[in-house]
This record gives structure tokens, sequence and C-alpha cells, in this order.
């Protein structure tokens, strides 16, 4: 295997398992921290990309100590059934970017090929087709491999000591259950489901139910609630059988009575509706002889008040014939008064604009020489508008001349100055050059300074800590060996207890023989001779307080061997940092570095406050240059531009003198002329106004004088007072046309025969007869609306019966599929009573397989531990565990001493290393032979081995190379020093400032 910028490695790191393997069992050897697991881990992401448990969460696999341009890369060649393989995987990272400043996102890749031939062949470069290639070779997926190959001691001392429902998570990432699992699911969803439509049916018949009841008034037939109520449930309450059941039997009664009442109501009805047909009929015919009587006399009112108004029927008919006569004249007598008005305000007009152009014509001009006079201005002021762009140019040049002369104030000084300058920049920039180079030179060193300084400081710290490391490292090596003691003294005591009660237990039993009673031991009756002891015979008691006092002091042992062993591999790499040196003297190194630090940073501050003077003064060099020759080439052409706009001045001042005359500028001129053109046009303009307005009023008076005659009136006057609004008039003869209406009505009433004969008969007495109708119609109404509510009710007695009917039906099937569906998700989830066990089907499933792997690796653990200790499987639930269905999964430990079951829990920490070995040897020949017996050559066991004592560590090595004999390869991953002795084929791992670096000794 091959290894570059991966993990704590910075360099390009060769392992050769081959020459490590020859040997059957080789240790991974080094410091903490320096990398030997991570030999596993490139092990793992070369084959399946990623790496065993947590730390593939963390997604930078990439060297933090390896260049920046390095890329992290792992080769491996593998044999997999017989097929030699190269797998070359790269994750991702962060790569500095070609261009420009950054980084830039380099995607994992993967390169797989076969070795066949002589030659390697390609076969993918696809990350998903190389992992399915690599999990169909060797049968089993990532967590699997790892599980087989890599035994992670932490966790199956977890594993051991682990809950039902922790233990379940881990077998289920390891074996096919989630079939079961899936088959639990589906049953419990479909328990859900079926209990969610049989409810939803029940539900909808009790609905209909409730419907029939409240239509007819009447109780339904469900059962009384309880005063207590209901617990709450995540699945839906599926309603009794038996009351939904009785439903359609309960609404048949009902329909029955409610018709008989409706076929009784219905009679009553129809005798009430006679009565009250023969009342209405005698109330008509009355109301229309009564009516008949009073249309007569109120025609004979209407004829008397006609003929009261017929001298008010002629004078509207003559004032509407007046205004019909002056609607034809009034329009011309209106005009003329338009006309009058018109010729005035004319008038007025020409008078005004004569006296305000008086002065410039002669007295009494006509209209044709006002015309010329304005003509001729107009020509005048047209051709004077020439001249306006010579006097804009004229101004526009004057305010050119002012900016040029200011612009030259300020250039001449600007120019004396920067050429000042430019003369002495030169030499301050070089002054500057010279200082900044000696400055650079003299902070050249203070890179190297800080490191002295960090590097003192960490020897330093380092050997603060070596001295108080030490000291209670002293400490607690006597406190293990006293608590070793103390253990052994413990144990002793339980083992001379429990012995001394084994010898006297005949003597026990004796003593609680009574005559009469059977022997516990032979069953006999009689008991001729009972054994005595004098010696004192330990009680149960005390055996348990011994063996309790023992088990304290065995993890107050445990407990001191753990601290020693973190204390001296504290002190080992305190030692490695800062060796025997006394702090005193690392601590006049640190200050000495510290000052030379200082020296260097102070040299290097004034070369940065002399590097950007420079700049500063460059800067500034190129700035008066660049402005010296801009300032030069704008004096040149402002000297030359107020040279051309003098002469041009000159010349336009004389056309623009002579141009305006007397007026005093060209612009009065102008306007002088053409407000004088204005005015005659307007006096020309009145005139002619008032000439055609005079002309239009007499021909308007002569008009309206021949219309007024034709219509008969004298004057304009009588015209416009005989006019009428269109309104009035229409009001006048609506008027007319109601008077004569109403006079034709009214003969044509008094000429009718039934109103006569009506009026020769006597008044009917209408009030007694509507009393008689009134009491006849409620009566009617009450027995009608009570046919109706009884019919209503029947049919809907009827449509209401019919769905019942039907929900009853669809609600059947589905209560029967809810009953199987339910004992069948009880019996999959263990919480049905046919269930005995109580256990989930994918907890049996699972009991199955642990099984298989408490009885494979009871084959080590039994050598192991001496013969000593044997797991055993349980499907009782553990103490205090409350789930349900979470039995079938329990470990208890025999041990063969005391002939009792443990909690694996109560095992020391050298027995819990022994026991978790031996549960994950056992776990890896199961996943093995589950995955389709794929042999895997190589086995790797992570730490655990410091826990172990001596004879124990005999017995697991034996273990080991037994595994080795099977024609396994075992590495060993641990930094206990024992095992540097015992196990001669290293691969040894080591870690400096630069990263970790690899060595096979063989």
């Amino acid at each position: 295997m091959e290894v570059a910028a991966f993990g704590p490695f910075s360099g390009v790191e060769v392992v050769d398992f081959d020459a490590l393997s020859e040997a059957g069992l080789f240790l991974i050897q080094g410091r903490t921290g320096a990398g030997k697991t991570s030999i596993l881990d490139a092990v793992c992401f070369a084959l399946y990309g990623q790496v065993p448990g947590a730390r593939n969460a963390v997604k930078g696999l990439r060297s933090d100590h390896a260049p920046p341009g390095a890329g992290p890369r792992v080769v491996l060649e593998t044999t997999i059934r017989g097929r030699r393989f190269r797998i070359t995987r790269s994750p991702a990272w962060e790569r500095p970017k070609l261009r420009g400043s950054g980084t830039t996102t380099e995607h994992a890749k993967v390169i797989l090929e076969e070795y066949e031939r002589g030659e390697w062949v390609g076969l993918t470069t696809r990350l998903d087709e190389a992992g399915d290639l690599v999990s169909r070779m060797l049968g089993m997926n990532a967590v699997q491999f790892c599980q087989v190959a890599m035994l992670p001691q932490g966790e199956f001392a977890g594993f051991l000591r682990a809950g039902a429902d922790e233990r379940r998570r881990v077998l289920e990432r390891l074996f096919a259950a989630e079939v079961f699992t899936q088959v639990e699911k589906w049953l419990a969803d479909r328990r859900a489901a079926t209990g969610r439509e049989a409810a939803e049916l029940g539900a909808r018949s009790f609905s209909i139910a409730d419907r029939i009841a409240e239509t007819t008034g009447a109780a339904t037939p469900r059962e009384t609630p309880s005063l207590v109520p209901a617990p709450r449930r995540a699945e839906p309450v599926v309603e009794p059988f038996g009351e939904v059941a009785v439903l359609p039997a309960w609404a048949a009664e009902l329909g029955g009575v409610h018709e008989d009442v409706r076929v009784v109501v219905e009679e009553l009805a129809a005798g009430v509706g006679g009565t009250l047909r023969t009342v209405r009929v005698a109330l008509e015919d009355a109301k229309g002889l009564a009516e008949r009587q009073r249309r007569h006399a109120a025609a004979l009112a209407r004829r008397d008040a006609l003929a009261e108004r017929a001298g008010e029927k002629s004078r509207l008919a003559s004032l509407l014939d007046a205004a019909a006569r002056a609607d034809r004249v009034a329009p011309l007598v209106r005009d003329v008064e338009v006309r009058h008005g018109e010729a005035v305000r004319a008038r007025r007009w020409a008078e005004e604009t004569r006296s305000r152009v008086a002065a410039l014509l002669p007295p009494k001009a006509p209209e044709d020489v006002i015309a010329k006079a304005e003509r001729d201005r107009r020509d005048e002021a047209a051709a004077l508008e020439g001249r306006r762009g010579t006097a804009a140019r004229l101004r526009q040049i004057g305010r050119d001349r002012e900016r040029l002369a200011d612009d030259l104030r300020r250039l001449e000084p600007e120019e004396a100055r920067l050429a000042a300058t430019l003369a002495e920049l030169p030499g301050v920039v070089d002054a500057r050059r010279s200082e900044l180079e000696e400055a650079n030179l003299a902070a050249a060193a203070r890179s190297g300074a800080e490191a002295a300084v960090h590097e003192a400081a960490r020897r330093l710290d380092a050997a603060q800590r070596r001295d108080q490391v030490v000291e209670r490292l002293a400490g607690a090596e006597a406190e293990y060996r006293a608590a070793v003691d103390a253990a052994q003294d413990a144990r002793q005591r339980v083992l001379d207890l429990r012995q001394a009660r084994l010898d006297g237990m005949a003597a026990v039993l004796a003593e609680e023989l009574e005559d009469g009673e059977p022997c516990r031991v032979c069953g006999s009756t009689e008991h001729p001779a009972p054994v005595t002891s004098l010696a004192v015979i330990p009680t149960e008691e005390q055996v348990d307080g011994a063996q309790a006092e023992a088990d304290e002091a065995q993890e107050a042992r445990e407990r001191a061997g753990t601290l020693v062993g973190e204390l001296r591999t504290e002190r080992d790499t305190l030692l490695e940092i800062a060796g025997e040196t006394a702090v005193g003297v690392l601590a006049a190194e640190l200050a000495g570095a510290e000052r030379e630090w200082e020296a260097a940073k102070a040299r290097a501050a004034e070369a940065e406050r002399l590097e950007a003077a420079l700049h500063r003064h460059e800067r500034e060099l190129d700035q008066v240059r660049s402005e010296h020759e801009r300032v030069s080439r704008d004096l040149t052409a402002n000297r030359v531009q107020d040279g051309e706009l003098a002469a041009e001045q000159d010349r336009l001042a004389a056309e623009l003198d002579e141009a305006r005359g007397d007026d005093p500028t060209l612009e009065a001129r102008i306007a002088r002329l053409g407000g004088e053109a204005d005015a005659l046009a307007e006096a020309v303009e009145a005139l002619r106004v008032y000439a055609r307005a005079d002309e239009e009023l007499a021909a308007a008076r002569a008009k309206a004088r021949q219309g007024g005659e034709e219509q008969g009136f004298r004057t304009p006057e009588e015209v416009l007072a005989a006019v009428l609004p269109d309104e009035d008039q229409g009001d006048l003869r609506d008027k007319i046309r109601r008077l004569d209406d109403e006079e034709a009505e009214v003969r044509a009433l008094l000429g009718d025969p039934a109103l006569k004969a009506a009026a020769a008969e006597p008044a009917p007495d209408l009030p007694a007869l509507e009393a008689a109708v009134a009491g006849a119609e409620a009566a009617h109404t009450e027995a009608a609306n009570a046919a109706a509510r009884a019919r209503r009710r029947c049919d809907r007695l009827a449509e209401l019966r019919a769905e019942l009917d039907g929900a009853v039906r669809a609600w059947r099937p589905a209560a029967r599929r809810y009953e199987a569906a339910e004992r069948l998700a009880g019996l999959a989830s263990g919480k049905h009573a046919a269930n005995r066990r109580a256990m989930a089907l994918s907890a049996y499933v699972l009991a199955a397989r642990l099984e298989q792997v408490v009885a494979a690796a009871n084959e080590r653990l039994r050598r192991m531990s001496g013969g000593r200790y044997a797991l055993v499987h349980t499907t009782e639930k553990a103490a205090g565990d409350r789930t349900k269905g979470a039995g079938g999964l329990g470990l208890r430990v025999a041990d063969a001493w005391t002939g009792l079951e443990r909690d694996p829990v109560t095992l020391s920490g050298g027995e819990s290393f022994i026991t978790s070995l031996s549960l994950a040897l056992g776990l890896a020949d199961v996943v093995t032979a589950e995955a389709g017996g794929t042999e895997i050559g190589t086995l790797f066991v992570d730490e655990g081995f410091g826990t172990l004592d001596e004879e124990t560590l005999d017995e697991v090595m034996d273990v080991l190379d037994g595994l080795r004999d099977g024609g396994r390869t075992v590495g060993i991953v641990s930094h206990v020093a024992e095992l540097r002795a015992r196990v001669p084929a290293q691969l040894r791992v080591t870690k400096d400032r630069a990263g970790s670096t690899t060595r096979v000794i063989a």
C-alpha cells in the first residue's frame, strides 16, 4: 500500500504487507497520535472510499503537514478471490488555484485496475462502479468489512455492555434484517390504514344514524358513554362491531312508525281542505259585488268634478297656442341682442388701437396706410435678425479671454514650483532606496527567530509539565501497588469464605433438618445421624459482602492502573519534547530567543516604514514630472488662443456698431421695431372687425322685425313675453290630455251594465265572511303542514335508510380486514398477547444471529479466560428495560467459578477486553459466513491490550496465533511496550513536526 499526503502522513509512505504477513502475526506500533489507526483508515478508504466509524464524518482526509499543492492519494494492491487488483483513490480536497489567489475544489477520484497477463488493465474510473465491484467481490459492505477485518475493541466493549436497542442497531447494520423490519413497518402501516378505514366507515354509519335520529327525534343505539375519557391513541379507534351492525334494524323500525303517522295526518288534511274551498268561494263573490258598487259611486263623483274644471281647460289651450307662435320668432330677437353687443365691443377695440399708434401715422390715416407702415417695420427687423449671432459671438469672446487670463495667472506660478520640486526629488529617492536595502538585510532573520521562540516555549512548557507528571507518577505507582495488594487480599478472602462454606455445607443443611420433614438432599424423613461442625461456617451474607469488597478493590486497582498508564504515556511524550534539560536552562534559552525575535521584528518594522516612504517618493516624482509637462503645454496653448480671440473681437465690434444705429443695442432696436409692427397690425384688424359687426347688426334687426309681424306680434317685447320653456309647454299639454282621458273613462264606467246592476243591490257583510275564511285557512295550514312534515320525514328517512344500509355493508369487510391486520401487526411487533416472548420479528431474527455469534465467541473466550467465562444469550429483557418488543438480544456472562451468571458491566477491564475480543472474532466469523463465505486473509485488532495482565496476555496471544494457524495474518495495533518483544514483525509509525513516517521491521 502507498499513502501520500493522507491523514498524518505528509510525504509518500509505502507499506509492504506481504513482508509483514510472512510471520503471520505483526505489530503496528507507535506513540499515541502517530497515525497507527490511519493505516487502517487508508486500507478501508482505498477499498470503499470511506473510513471507519465516526472519523468518516470528518471530510478533510488530506494531511495538514503536506505542501500546498500535494494531492492526497492511497494506492492499494490486493488479491480478492484469486484476482489481483490495484485501487488508486484520492479524496476531495482544496488545492491552490493555478492562476490568481485562493483555492478550488478537487473532486474525489478513483482508478480500479486488474493485473492480467503481465500488465495492469483499467476496469473503471467511476466512484459508484468501483464501490459496487469491491462490494460484490468481497461480498460485504463497508460496515461489515470494518467489523470483519478491523476489530475496533472500543466499539465491541460498548456492544457487550449495550442495551437491547443499541445492540439491535449494531446487528442491523451487519446483518440483512431490513426486510423483517420492513415487514413489521408494513404490517403496522397496514393495521393503521385498515383501522382508519374501518373507523371512517363506522363513523360514517354513525353519522347517518345521527341524522336519522335528528330527523325522527329518536335516540341512537350507541352505548352510554363512560364518565372517564378514553386515553388518546396514535391509531384510530374502530367503532364496536355490535353497535354498527344493529343500526339497519333500528332504522327500519323507525321507518314503519313514521309511515303510519303520515297516513293519518294526510286524511285529516283532506277534510279540512274541502271546508276551506267553500268559504273562500263565498268571500270572493261578496268582494266582487262590493268592488262594483264602489266603482259606480266613484264614477259619479268624478263626473261632477270634471264639469267644474271646463274653464281651466280653455285657458290652458290659449297659453299653449301663443307660446307656439312665439317660438318661431324668439331666435331672431335674441340674435339682434347678440349682434348689438358684438358691434359695441368692436367699435371700442378699434378706437383703443388707433389711439396707441397715432404717433406713428398721419392724422385719420386709412387702413391701407396703416398696413404699409406695419410691413416696413417688419422688413427692417428681419434684416437685423442676422446680426444676433455676431453679438452673441462677441460676448462669448469676452468671456473666453477672461478665462484665459485667469488660467495664465494660475499656470505661471505652478510651472515655477514644479520645476523646483523636480530638481530635488531624484536625490531623495536614491537615499531612501539605500536605507531600505540595509533594513531588509537586517530583517531577514525574523522568521527564524520566531520559530526559535515557539520551539523554546514548547520545550519549556513540556519541561514544566514533565516535572509535575513525574511527581504525580511516583504517587500513582505507590497507590497502584497498594491497590493490587488490596485486590489480591480481597479476592483471596472471597475464595477462602466460599471454600469454608462449601466445606461446612453439610452441617448447615443438618441444622435445618426437622423430624418428619423430608431432607432436601436425599428426601428421607428420618435423620439418624446429622453432621455437626465445630468450625465457624460463613453465612451467605458474609460471602456476598466479601465479594462486594473484592469487586470494589478490583475496580480501585483498575482505576489506579489506568491512571499509572496514562501518566507514563504523558511522561514519555513530554520527555521526547523536552528531554532531561532543567526548567531554568530552558527558561534562559526562551528569554534569549525572545530578545533576538524582538530585535528582528523592530528591524522588519523599520524596513516596512522605509519601503512605504520609498514608494511614496517614487510616486511623487512621477506625478511631478507629469504635472510639469502638462502645465507647460497648457501655458503655450493659452497664449496662442488669446491672440486669436483678440483679433476676432475687434472685427466683430465694428460690424455691430454700424447695425444698431441710434438704439443702445441691437436687441433694443429689433425689439422696438417688432413692437411697433404688432401695434399697427392690431389697429388694422380692429378696423376690419368693427366694419363687419356693424353690417351683421343691421341685417339681424330687419329679419326680426319681419318675423314678428308674420306671427301677430307688434314688438319684440311681446314675443319674449309669450315664450314658454319646452318643459312648461309639455306640462300644459299633459294637463289637457289628462282631462280628456278622464272624461272618456268616466263616460265608459257610467255606461257599464254590470256596474248599474250592482248599484241596485244591497251591500254585502264582508267582515263576517273574512272571519270565516281566516278560521278555515288556519285549520287547513296546520293540517297541511303536519302532512308535509310527515311526508318529508318519511322520504328523508327512506333516503337515510338506504344510505345507512350501504354504509354498513361497506363497513363489514373493512372491520374484518382490520381484525386480521391488528393481530398480525401485534404478533410481528411483539405487542400481542399471542406472542408469548414479546419479541419483535426483526429482534427474533437478530436473536438467532446473536446465538451464532455467542457460540463462535465462546470458543475463544473459554481459552482466553482459562475456562472460567462463557457468554450466554438470553431472551429476557435487561434490568430496567421497559420498552415493548425489545427482548431476545440479552447477553450474560456465565462464571464457572461461582456457577452464577453475571451482567457484562461487572467484568473488569481485562475481562471486558478478552470478552469483547472474543465477541468481535465470533461476529467476524458469522458476518463472513453471512456475506457468502469470502475469506479475509488479513485481520487487524485495534488497541485494548494495555488492560491485560501477563498471564491473560499470553492466552490472548495464543488465540491470535490460532487465527494465524487457520491461514489468517493478524495485525495488532497497539503502543504497549511489552508487545514489541513478543511480536518481532513490526510496522513502526513515527511522528514529528513535519508529519508521520512508517518503517517495516520484518
